[in-house]
């Protein structure tokens, strides 16, 4: 075993893969984050952390905004990290914030143009990979769920996508999105609103095209972040395999990822390696914003035989 692969659960892990593949790819659906899990973390050696902060950093709206913006974010952030206070609590503060930083968005001329803004900045990059993953999804007809609590969400999300010619139709975006005026500016925002405290089939299940996918009870799940591998509460899986994108190598994160994800990959592995480790095990945690193609092959080998 290559010492930049972990497995936690070798056994564990085949046995989910087995039952998968006797099912058939009919039963199968993939749910995923979108910010630093289908799009990569550093960017020319720059830390991006989500379309949010684009916006705010290239400073498209008023001159205030990006102070407010970060006023609100020191303010709820530490309620959101804050072990001491239960999650129906931070449920509450968070819709708060999100609420709030919606009304700032839409005082500060939040319009179309600046998520197109967004979409064509340089900041922002796919996974090395994700375009092949999205064509080998669509090709075998399984449904990619994308759920995200971004700021900017399922707008720019679909921009994006479009501008690889991506959006396919087995694509679903479960993430937040604005009411326009005829000039294309923000009016308000549609609820629900997805935080980082309901981003779960909880929120889900009001999008329309839910009953398009809650029969098929296997899940691939992509997550950047803990909290990411939560993201199937309240839906009635039959399997789950995780896969996980650790992008910087926290010796306390990682301990913790290992309760949560089932193979860890370090740093940036060779396709060898991670065909090989593949071949032993499903769930991954990929460290230092490894590629995608890990995720690419270990969709090969279960559905194709």
């Amino acid at each position: 075993m290559p010492e930049n692969i972990i497995i936690t659960n070798q056994e564990r892990l085949e046995e989910i893969k087995q039952r998968m593949m006797a099912d058939g790819v009919e039963k199968l659906q993939v749910v995923s984050d979108f910010d630093k899990t289908l799009t990569s973390c550093f960017v020319d050696g720059q830390k991006i952390t989500s379309l949010i902060s684009i916006l705010r950093d290239e400073h498209y709206l008023t001159p205030d905004y990006s102070e407010k913006a970060q006023a609100l974010y020191d303010k709820y952030h530490l309620i959101e990290i804050d072990p001491k206070i239960l999650s129906e609590e931070k449920k509450k503060l968070m819709h708060e914030w999100w609420f709030l930083h919606y009304q700032l968005l839409i005082k500060s001329g939040l319009t179309k143009t600046d998520l197109k803004n967004v979409v064509e900045s340089k900041k922002i990059a796919l996974r090395p990979g994700a375009l092949d993953f999205f064509d080998f999804l669509y090709s075998h007809k399984i449904p990619l769920v994308i759920l995200s609590s971004a700021g900017v969400g399922a707008e720019t999300i679909a921009l994006y996508l479009e501008k690889f010619a991506k959006l396919y139709d087995n694509i679903y975006i479960a993430s937040n999105e604005f009411v326009w005026d005829k000039n294309e500016k923000a009016l308000g925002v549609k609820e629900p609103i997805i935080h980082t405290f309901n981003k779960d089939f909880s929120a889900v299940k009001e999008f329309s095209f839910y009953k398009k996918i809650e029969n098929r009870k296997n899940v691939i799940l992509l997550g950047d972040v803990l909290g990411d591998a939560d993201m199937l509460n309240g839906f009635e899986y039959d399997n789950v395999i995780k896969i996980g994108f650790l992008n910087e190598n926290s010796q306390g994160e990682l301990a913790a990822f290992k309760n949560n994800y089932d193979i860890i990959i370090l740093n940036d592995g060779t396709m060898d390696h991670i065909l090989e480790s593949f071949k032993q095990a499903f769930d991954v945690v990929i460290l230092n914003d490894g590629p995608m193609d890990f995720v690419n092959i270990l969709l090969k080998e279960l559905l194709i035989h």
